[in-house]
C-alpha cells in the first residue's frame, strides 16, 4: 500500500487548504463551501456493457486555454483504447463534465461523476487548487483521480495517482539550468495567487537559500488577472537575472505582453516558465515569446516514434494547425497506464487496481515511464526547452534519463522543514 504521510501530511493539508480559501476569495471564486462527501464508498457501475470514466476539466473560463485541449487528448487515448478492444472487452464510455475554472465547481462535479454517474476513475483537474477542492471528495468517496500536470509536491493520496511531474523532475532542475547553464545569480518570483505558485516559490527561496541566489522580488496575481503593468515595471526595475514564472491561465497574455512593452527580451532577463507550453504559446503570441524559456517532461519535438504517432494522431483528429503539449500528453498516458493497471489486476475495482500499479510501464510520447507504486507518482525525464519565433519549443537540456519522484523532497537536506 502507498505510504501515506500521517500527521504531517494532515497539518499540510490544513495549512494549504487555508491558503486555497485565501486565494479563491482573491479569485473572486465561490467560498465558504464544503464538498459534498459520500457517507460511503461508492461502486463502480459495471452492470452495462461499458466501462464509464469521467474526464474533469475546465471548458470555461480563465483556464479553458490549459484545459480544452486535455480534454481532447483524454477523448483521442480512450478512441484509441476502445478501437484496439476496450478494456477487459469493454468499451470506455467518457462523461465529461466542465469545472469551469471554478474550484468548488470541480468538487461538485467529481461528486456527481462519482455517485451518480458511478464512474471507474476520472481524469483531470489542472490547478492545484482545482485538486486541493476534489481530493477529500476522492478519499472519501473511495475513487481514483488521474492528476495530469506538473504541481508543487509535499502531497500523496491513495486516491490520486500523479502523471504529471512533481517539483524535483520540473522546478528543482529547471533551478539547476538557471544557475549551472545560465549564470543567474538573482531572481525575480511572479506568480499566480493560489496553492501551487505560493508553495513553489516557498520551494525555490529555500533552494536559493542553498545556492547562494537571491530572490529580488516575489509579486502574486489573482487567477485570471489581466493587470500587469505594475508587476512588469518592477520586474524591470529589480536588475533580476532571471524571472521565474508560475502564473496560469490566461494572465501569461497579459503579463508577457506588459513584459515586452517595458523593453525586456528573452535576452537581457530570460522568464522561465513551468506553465506555458504549446497550447499556450498559441495564445500568448510567440512574438511575445521568442526565446524564452520552459520547463516540462515532454514537447511536441521530443524525438521518438511513439511521440511522432502521437502527433499525427492527435493532428489527424482536431486539426494540423492543433499543437500537443506536456499536460496533453500526461493525460493522454494516464488513460493508458490506467487501462494497463485495470488489465494487470483484471479488475475495474479501485483497490485492485491500485495493487496492480506499481512498476507499470508505458512507452509514452515523452519516452517511457514507470508507475512509482509507493508514491503513485512516475518516472519522468525532466527537459528544459526555448521558445521559438515560429511558437515551436525546442529542447535545450534533459536529465537523460527519468527521475525518481520524490514529492516529499526527502533525499535534499535544504528541502527539510518545508512539508
Amino acid at each position: 500500500m502507498p505510504r501515506i504521510r500521517g500527521q504531517r501530511h494532515r497539518l499540510f493539508a490544513a495549512a494549504v487548504t487555508a491558503l486555497t480559501v485565501m486565494s479563491l476569495a482573491a479569485c473572486g471564486a465561490r467560498t465558504g463551501e464544503e464538498p459534498a462527501s459520500g457517507s460511503q464508498a461508492a461502486e463502480v457501475d459495471t452492470s452495462g456493457d461499458t466501462i464509464k470514466v469521467g474526464l474533469l476539466n475546465s471548458l470555461s473560463g480563465t483556464m479553458a486555454i490549459s484545459e480544452v485541449t486535455v480534454r481532447d487528448a483524454l477523448l483521442l487515448a480512450i478512441e484509441e483504447i476502445n478501437a484496439d478492444g476496450g478494456v477487459l472487452g469493454r468499451q470506455i464510455e467518457p462523461i465529461s463534465e466542465d469545472g469551469a475554472s471554478d474550484w468548488p465547481t470541480f468538487a461538485e462535479k467529481s461528486e456527481k461523476l462519482i455517485q451518480q454517474d458511478g464512474v471507474a476513475a476520472v481524469f483531470g483537474c489542472w490547478t492545484s487548487a482545482s485538486r486541493k477542492a476534489v481530493l477529500p471528495v476522492f478519499e472519501q468517496n473511495g475513487s481514483l483521480l488521474f492528476y495530469p500536470v506538473q504541481y508543487e509536491g509535499l502531497e500523496q493520496s491513495p486516491n490520486i495517482f500523479y502523471t504529471g511531474a512533481t517539483t524535483n523532475q520540473q522546478i528543482i532542475p529547471a533551478l539547476d539550468y538557471l544557475r549551472e547553464e545560465e549564470d543567474v545569480e538573482s531572481l525575480y518570483l511572479v506568480g499566480s495567487d493560489y496553492v501551487f505558485p505560493r508553495t513553489a516559490n516557498r520551494i525555490i527561496t529555500a533552494y536559493a537559500e542553498e545556492h547562494g541566489i537571491e530572490i529580488v522580488g516575489e509579486d502574486y496575481a489573482p487567477l485570471g488577472s489581466t493587470e500587469f503593468a505594475t508587476i512588469a515595471t518592477k520586474v524591470e526595475d529589480s536588475g533580476a537575472d532571471a524571472v521565474f514564472n508560475t502564473l496560469n491561465g490566461d494572465s501569461n497574455v497579459s503579463f508577457f505582453r506588459e513584459y515586452a512593452a517595458t523593453g525586456l527580451t528573452a535576452e537581457t532577463m530570460p522568464v522561465l516558465s513551468v506553465s506555458i507550453a504549446e497550447e499556450e504559446v498559441a495564445g500568448i503570441g510567440a512574438e511575445y515569446l521568442a526565446g524564452q524559456l520552459t520547463a516540462w517532461n515532454y514537447y511536441q519535438t521530443t524525438e521518438g516514434a511513439a511521440n511522432e504517432s502521437f502527433v499525427q494522431a492527435f493532428q489527424d483528429r482536431y486539426g494540423e494547425d492543433r499543437p500537443t503539449s506536456d499536460p496533453m500528453e500526461a493525460a493522454y498516458t494516464s488513460v493508458y497506464l490506467w487501462a494497463a493497471m485495470v488489465e494487470e489486476a483484471g479488475s475495474f475495482e479501485v483497490e485492485d487496481v491500485r495493487a496492480a500499479a506499481d512498476g507499470i510501464t508505458f512507452d509514452a510520447p515523452e519516452g517511457t515511464v514507470t508507475v512509482d507504486g509507493d508514491t503513485q507518482h512516475l518516472f519522468k525525464t525532466s527537459r528544459i526547452g526555448r521558445i521559438g519565433a515560429d511558437g515551436a519549443i525546442t529542447e535545450v537540456w534533459s536529465s537523460g534519463e527519468p527521475i525518481r519522484p520524490d514529492p516529499y523532497l526527502e533525499t535534499y537536506p535544504w528541502a527539510e522543514g518545508l512539508s
